[in-house]
């Protein structure tokens, strides 16, 4: 509950910063220019990531120290941020780089404070990064209203947000892990090669999925221009709660299903596994039901600017969310399992059909056709990795040994 109402605020505070840049700014140019900053570095995330606060919740051996964790994600934020200005410099306009570096750096930030949110729920203590992810997305709320309010500079504000997330993880988060671990910076050469050897097939594979949701945007965005990439990120923020609201029903139990395959008790697995996907599925029939009936008026009261024309793109985007959201689980329980070969071909699989669909379904139904595109890129990656699962199961009964055996 605790992860599902720090992640709840947070979403909704990320959303009304897409609200809030359409209405101070006037116009979707800076919605464009921003939503551009969250697709580029959305495909370098995974690099900056590494999968590894699933590997780090999942690690019921305590292969590494929270300090090994904190400084391995030092070195592969270094290494997405570098990525992602080398991919802006050729893909995008140069005005919107400085933008895409920026926010880069702040979703980097970010991403070192979730080192010490994985050592909480370690330990249980879910309470305090469910604290934490409100007090994010307060901040940044508060600090981009107040600060692009005044100054009308994008990065100016994101400079001031990211200010705001280093506070909160030294006078909050820190003093909280440490009760469980000290912070102790640094990681034997030959750890940091093995995690990133052994996990480069899963990030690899993140990567590709990554570009599977993100390339059809920017396909978006040069068919038709950045206002269009504008107005369907405004319409998409309120369907993300879809998406993530399902991450919040199995992400608290990847732990369990780690356990649950070391010790073989598979029937545990398996009810755990109808569960969570009982769960998302009504997650996203109840979020659909509601964007279908609050939807439209939400757009109009928060962005005005005639939006309500463009609600057509809801329904698409919905079922693409709730399918997108089942892959994200499947691809989790497949690290949780440590079935690397699965979760890569699953999300290769997702970008060959991205890259097949993306212009001419754009050509056949305009905005639409992002939407029509990751829904076809996230059932294929889905079907792929989930009989990865069965067959991963076959495989480890066949190697239990038998009672005659034991």
């Amino acid at each position: 509950m605790w992860n599902t109402a720090g992640s709840m605020t947070s979403l909704v505070c990320q959303w009304l910063i897409t609200v809030l840049v359409v209405r101070l700014a006037g116009g979707y140019e800076a919605a464009g220019v921003y939503s551009l900053a969250v697709s580029v570095f959305g495909i370098f995330a995974p690099v900056a990531q590494y999968r590894m606060y699933t590997y780090q919740i999942s690690d019921t051996r305590g292969e590494n120290t929270m300090g090994e964790y904190f400084t391995f994600r030092l070195l592969t934020d270094g290494l997405a941020l570098v990525g992602c200005f080398v991919y802006s410099l050729f893909t995008c306009s140069i005005d919107a780089v400085p933008t895409i570096m920026i926010f880069g750096v702040y979703k980097c930030v970010s991403l070192l404070l979730d080192v010490l949110h994985a050592c909480e729920q370690r330990h249980r203590r879910m309470d305090y990064l469910g604290i934490s992810m409100m007090l994010q997305g307060a901040s940044s709320l508060g600090i981009f209203a107040l600060v692009f309010w005044l100054t009308k500079d994008l990065n100016l504000t994101l400079v001031a947000m990211t200010a705001g997330y280093i506070v909160i993880a030294v006078a909050y988060d820190l003093p909280r892990s440490q009760q469980f671990e000290k912070l102790k910076l640094g990681i034997p050469i030959p750890k940091a090669w093995h995690l990133l050897t052994y996990c480069a097939p899963i990030v690899i594979g993140a990567l590709l999925v990554a570009a599977a949701s993100s390339v059809p945007r920017q396909y978006l965005a040069f068919d038709m221009g950045e206002a269009a990439l504008g107005i369907y990120a405004s319409v998409a923020a309120p369907v993300a709660v879809v998406q993530n609201g399902a991450s919040y029903v199995y992400y608290p139990l990847i732990g369990y299903f780690a356990d649950y395959y070391a010790e073989r008790k598979y029937k545990k697995l398996l009810g755990l596994f109808a569960r969570v996907t009982g769960g998302i599925t009504l997650v996203g029939v109840v979020c659909a039901i509601l964007l279908e009936l609050f939807g439209v008026p939400l757009l109009e009261l928060f962005f005005a600017n005639n939006i309500a024309e463009y609600a057509y793109l809801l329904t698409p985007m919905i079922i693409s969310a709730v399918i997108a959201a089942y892959l994200w689980f499947l691809s989790d329980l497949l690290i949780a399992i440590r079935d690397f070969r699965g979760n890569f071909i699953g999300n290769a699989a997702s970008l060959v059909v991205a890259v097949a669909c993306m212009v001419p379904f754009v050509a056949a139904w305009g905005m639409n056709g992002v939407s029509f595109t990751v829904a076809a890129s996230s059932l294929a990656g889905a079907v792929a990795m989930a009989l990865s699962f069965v067959l991963k199961l076959r495989s480890s009964k066949a190697d239990e040994p038998s009672e005659g055996a034991a």
